[in-house]
């Protein structure tokens, strides 16, 4: 569907708000669906049908480690819609005992420009990572022909359990399960919640990052770091699979030992990530061997003897492909939340 539109049909567009609750309700269960809406999505970028702009960072000079960013983006094809992403990142939420980030998403009608919707973005947000991690595992391993049996989560946080939780809904176990975190917390939270989901696998938590790095075959960094703190590439060895997240844990050195596959080169090649400041250390690009979409295409090789790391920047357009999929069941199961009177004055001339 495309909206509601203003013509002779639709006398005035109407606008919806959508709670965390009902994204929810729409998402949860529904977990391979999902990951193949986001594989739509990469698929459309990778065929030029996709506008994503950089993305726009607000600091305060205050709170360095405090951020807002807004990632606005265009999806084409048949659930076609254009919209904006307001994401905060305040770390410091956690020792309150909230999440880190907090979301709101806007949609835009793609024929009026009207927003058709506000959703709270923060569960639409951690699905689009969490899918996009969960497709990225899948086909990077299927392309190697290699299945890790271990798994490592480093940082033990929100995002690290949407991503165990898509993994196993979508067919992965793993013989164990390890954990590092330097906040106890976290690292005690993250095992409460894999207990309660009687997760197969040995659970075991590491003292140290060296080795939960040397003891898991795939190894999720979702972690809050802002610059690399993970710098040996002999720990890597194995050849393991690692899902870098969280984008700045990695030292140039670790990453120049790897096959490195991203969701957007020029996106991913920015803004101080850890391939950003490859980039910076050797003054060209040749160390990115490829797309996940490439990956999905079978244009990439990825030998099973070496490193490969996947460093997804996070790409407006799955906000919305997710979002534009929640917009679009409750509207076909009429529950759909409509904010009478929105919109006022939509007489050009004042004489409605």
């Amino acid at each position: 569907m495309k909206g509601h539109l203003l013509s002779e049909s639709v006398s005035e567009p109407s606008f919806a708000v959508i709670t965390g609750t009902q994204v929810r309700a729409v998402l949860e269960g529904d977990e391979q669906s999902v990951v193949s809406i986001i594989e739509g999505a990469y698929r459309l970028h990778g065929a030029g049908k996709t506008v994503n702009p950089p993305s726009y960072f607000l600091r305060f000079p205050d709170r360095p480690s405090d951020r807002i960013i807004a990632l606005p983006a265009s999806l084409g094809g048949n659930a076609a819609v254009n919209g904006i992403k307001w994401i905060a990142s305040y770390p410091g939420n956690t020792a309150a005992g909230i999440p880190r980030a907090s979301a709101v998403q806007l949609l835009n009608d793609p024929e009026t420009g009207y927003p058709l919707a506000v959703l709270e973005a923060s569960v639409i947000s951690a699905t689009r990572t969490a899918a996009s991690a969960a497709l990225a595992a899948d086909q990077i391993s299927r392309a190697r022909n290699v299945w890790p049996k271990r798994i490592g989560f480093f940082g033990n946080g929100l995002i690290a359990r949407y991503i165990h939780t898509y993994l196993e809904r979508t067919g992965w176990q793993f013989d164990e399960i390890g954990l590092y975190d330097t906040d106890a917390r976290s690292l005690d939270g993250f095992q409460s919640y894999l207990e309660r989901s009687e997760s197969p696998g040995t659970i075991v938590r590491h003292s140290n990052p060296r080795s939960i790095v040397e003891n898991s075959d795939m190894i999720v960094f979702a972690t809050v770091a802002g610059v690399p703190h993970v710098s040996e590439p002999g720990w890597f060895g194995h050849a393991p699979l690692v899902l870098h997240i969280s984008l700045r844990d990695l030292s140039p050195a670790v990453v120049l030992r790897a096959r490195n596959i991203v969701d957007d080169v020029d996106h991913c090649l920015k803004a101080g990530t850890s391939l950003h400041l490859a980039e910076q250390d050797i003054g060209d690009r040749h160390f990115v061997h490829g797309t996940l979409c490439q990956v999905l295409d079978k244009e990439v090789s990825l030998p099973a003897d070496q490193t490969v790391i996947f460093s997804p920047f996070g790409l407006g357009i799955l906000d919305l492909a997710v979002a534009k999929h929640v917009y679009d069941y409750l509207t076909k199961e009429g529950n759909l939340r409509t904010v009478p009177g929105f919109f006022s004055d939509l007489n050009r001339f004042g004489d409605g």
